[in-house]
């Protein structure tokens, strides 16, 4: 009952597209924001939303240690499930996490050829089998393209969905859009759905740069920076 009325209540909802889904697998999406804005809580939601579909999520924190990283899901489920029966979130709890696996590499140790051996590891051994990767913690200022161009095949071979946090800056940013700062169109070439995340006095707004086209017509979400949670406007 629990899982469901959370799956049901999840702002989320408001960005999938006719099939349920906001990425399918093989594809690739991305949360852009500028430092300390709230990629990192947001795809931690992103997470959560797949666990409680009981898909198995890979988390991937290049600058941050395991234990910070449990600590932002921890926080963020029990905001989530603060109105219900302490015993039965724990109980919810323990079981989303044997469906969460947590991976951490020194941002210019990270590689390809490296994640590739590591999730091998993993599913030779029968550890894990991930359905979802969420790698945060790129700067793509300093990634060259072909390390994304080079993991699109392996997604695609797993058979998982790969989310990207990345930090931009503002000279990163193009005002073409009238009214709007989106990225450009060189970073958002190499993603198959975008969702920046743009800050606007007290209140972040959550905009789908790029994408399919979602069952709601206009998603209109905001991130509020008092709880990091993704809430309707």
């Amino acid at each position: 009952m629990l899982k469901k009325d959370l799956m049901i209540k999840n702002p989320l909802r408001q960005l999938v597209d006719e099939s349920e889904k906001i990425l399918s697998d093989g594809e690739f999406g991305v949360v852009l924001a500028r430092a300390g804005v709230g990629k990192t809580a947001f795809i931690v939601q992103i997470a959560l939303s797949g666990l409680l579909q009981n898909k198995n999520v890979l988390h991937i924190s290049l600058d941050e240690p395991v234990q910070k990283v449990s600590l932002w899901y921890e926080e963020v489920f029990r905001m989530i499930s603060d109105k219900y029966d302490s015993a039965t979130v724990q109980n919810l709890w323990e079981t989303i996490l044997t469906h969460r696996f947590i991976m951490t590499f020194q941002v210019d140790a990270f590689s390809v050829p490296k994640l590739d051996e590591r999730i091998s590891d993993l599913t030779e051994q029968a550890i894990f089998f991930p359905q979802i990767i969420l790698i945060d913690g790129l700067a793509f200022a300093d990634v060259p393209t072909d390390i994304i161009s080079s993991l699109r095949p392996l997604a695609r071979q797993w058979g998982v969905q790969v989310w990207f946090t990345a930090r931009i800056h503002r000279t990163e940013i193009s005002t073409e859009v009238v009214g709007s700062a989106q990225p450009s169109g060189e970073v958002l070439d190499l993603f198959d759905t975008a969702i920046q995340l743009e800050p606007e006095e007290n209140r972040v707004h959550v905009r789908i740069i790029k994408g399919p086209k979602t069952k709601t017509a206009s998603p209109d979400l905001l991130l509020d920076p008092s709880t990091m949670l993704i809430v309707d406007k």
